[in-house]
């Protein structure tokens, strides 16, 4: 423990650290927005079909979800500050070559090292606050970066289309440029070094090169419908769970599945965010393939989801406080399998007033009511030492669930040929939501069956500062090491 006074958050010093923490993590929760909506351009000018806007965001999340573990092993060991600043110039470079790219292949390839830079990047940001901030300052910091990063979540899908319309998709990549100077700046003058001094000497690197292959053959296979590489995916997976067992200092420690309501929560998560991953593909393919919208118009379309988590999720959270997760993380799924129901009247005849915005305000309703006591259920099943581990381990099976789902939903869907058939295509979009549904349904269930109802859940100091409204992945908790060596 450092006997060092740090900053409090009305000094000048603790709201650069807020500064740079919010812009780091809107960074990489913008692009992850913009790109869906770029998706139709990108096809068109890259003369790709739907596989290659698979790769393309499937590149991201999967290096993402393959190396975010062990991104935040590498801040606490080396530095917190300087593998957030190493995460935030590599993911400005990967931009660059993004918005440069000539061919899908390289374009897929910058987005393989925009989630390696993610993956350095996105663990980085609440660490850093709760290592540079006065203690009696953090929840404050992180409800500010929390607010500012969902209302930046809700500025992404107007500032997102409206560049694709005027400048094209190539400027949603060089935007990240300018943002990416300014927190490096920022981080380097103002934000103190820190790390963990209990931290392992050594990393888990053969667990994470093993679950990258793994989780890599499982993409490829499922996009190109080839049966070995799956076989070879769920055979790499279990030498991965090996690896985790017998190793001294595992990415995902096998005690935290010991806690029945962890693993429990990780189950609804999987099935939840799979259905998420596979709703804000085709969703806004449908709006501008079959309904004819343009990107900016399909942008706005969706962005009362992020309003309304925006304005609901606190409340749901400290519900949840009161009387534990069962009935929202059941509900919740239930709601948003609804919210997909009316979303399927989507076709080229189209008003948005009554066959789009019924379907994103009880889809948004749904997931305001699980995502933060999902959070909860994680965070309260684990001991606070264990908080960091156990909402990356969280954060990393929720972007395997969209990594797989975006992979595997277009072939079962029937729209792996090509997206120049509208009419074939909105078949395919019933067939895909149905899926979803049906996988939002599977969590519910899985919710109600295994998780008990309570008659009182202890309240936890932690919850309400890590809702998050974006719906990339839950947030990735700050280990409990709050002042650790400077």
């Amino acid at each position: 423990m450092s006997d060092i006074e740090l900053p409090r958050l009305r000094s000048a010093t603790g709201r650069w650290i807020v500064l740079a923490t919010i812009l780091g993590s809107s960074v990489a929760s913008l692009d992850a927005t913009v790109v869906n909506i770029a998706l139709p351009r990108i096809g068109e000018s890259l003369h790709t079909g739907v596989a290659g806007l698979q790769w393309t965001l499937n590149g991201y999340t999967l290096t993402l979800a393959s190396f975010i573990l062990l991104g935040g092993s590498l801040g606490d060991r080396l530095g917190r500050r300087k593998v957030f600043v190493w995460g935030i110039i590599a993911f400005a470079l990967a931009s660059v070559l993004c918005g440069a790219a000539t061919s899908i292949e390289m374009l897929v390839a910058a987005r393989i090292l925009q989630g390696v830079a993610g993956a350095m990047l996105t663990p980085g940001s609440l660490a850093l606050i709760s290592s540079s901030l006065d203690q009696r300052d953090q929840g404050a910091a992180i409800g500010l970066w929390s607010g500012f990063g969902g209302l930046a979540g809700a500025l992404g899908p107007f500032l997102g289309g409206w560049l694709i319309e005027v400048a094209g998709w190539r400027s949603i990549f060089f935007l990240n440029v300018p943002l990416t100077v300014v927190v490096v700046l920022v981080a380097l003058k103002h934000v103190p070094e820190s790390r963990d001094p209990n931290a392992a000497t050594r990393l888990d690197v053969p667990g994470a090169c093993v679950v990258a292959l793994a989780l890599g053959a499982l993409t490829f296979g499922l996009i190109d419908t080839m049966p070995l590489l799956v076989v070879s995916g769920i055979l790499l997976l279990a030498v991965f769970v090996v690896i985790e067992m017998r190793s001294a200092h595992p990415l995902v420690p096998p005690s935290l599945f010991g806690s029945r309501v962890f693993t429990a929560a990780n189950l609804v998560t999987f099935a939840v965010y799979a259905a998420l991953g596979g709703v804000f593909f085709f969703l806004v393919l449908q709006l501008q393939l079959v309904a004819g919208y343009s990107p900016l118009m399909s942008g706005v379309a969706t962005v009362p989801v992020t309003l309304i988590m925006l304005v609901l999720s606190a409340p749901a959270g400290r519900w949840a406080q009161v009387h534990g997760p069962h009935i929202p993380m059941t509900a919740g799924p239930l709601l948003a399998a609804v919210g997909l129901l009316l979303l399927l009247r989507i076709d080229p005849e189209t008003v948005y007033l009554t066959d789009v915005l019924p379907g994103v305000l009880v889809f948004g309703l749904g997931l305001s009511v699980l995502v933060a006591p999902l959070t909860g259920a994680v965070l309260g099943a684990v001991p606070s030492s264990e908080a960091g581990i156990a909402s990356g381990v969280n954060n990393a099976v929720a972007r395997t669930a969209q990594l797989l789902a975006v992979a595997a939903l277009p072939g079962l869907a029937g729209v792996s040929d090509g997206l120049g058939n509208s009419a074939a295509f909105g078949d395919g979009f019933v067939t895909a939501m149905s899926i979803c549904i049906g996988l939002l349904v599977t969590g519910a269930v899985l919710a109600a069956v295994l998780l008990r109802p309570v008659r009182h859940a202890p309240t936890l100091d932690n919850v309400d500062c890590l809702l998050q409204c974006a719906v990339a992945g839950p947030a990735v908790a700050p280990a409990h090491e709050a002042h650790d060596e400077k």
